[in-house]
């Protein structure tokens, strides 16, 4: 059985930070050998996708970087550059663990 896993960054913002994330995003989950992952024997795959707005703006309006939501998770984060998306991609869709320093509630 096949399940996925998406990361929703937010495009909404006019300086394009959103679709740099996504793009940095996809080239770490590719780098890492991590899109396409086995984990306690069922197959996972970690898509990228970008959308409009995720309604986050308040957690993004004072930094440069944008809103993502992981699922199933539901884990949101804010202000991400693209920059952070070797340590998101490491921790959160390789550890399974929540990157604190980026965690905001949704």
């Amino acid at each position: 059985m096949s399940t996925s896993r998406r990361l929703f960054v937010c495009t909404h913002q006019k300086s394009g930070v959103g679709e740099d994330v996504a793009k940095a995003l996809k080239k770490e989950l590719k780098h890492q050998g991590l899109k396409k992952q086995v984990v306690d024997g069922q197959k996972l795959r970690t898509q990228v996708q970008t959308c409009d707005c995720l309604d986050l703006c308040r957690n993004c309006k004072k930094g440069p970087g944008a809103a993502l939501i992981a699922y199933p998770e539901g884990t949101v984060y804010g202000n991400v550059r693209p920059a952070d998306a070797a340590e998101l991609v490491t921790e959160h869709v390789g550890r399974g663990k929540v990157l604190k320093r980026l965690r905001v509630e949704g």
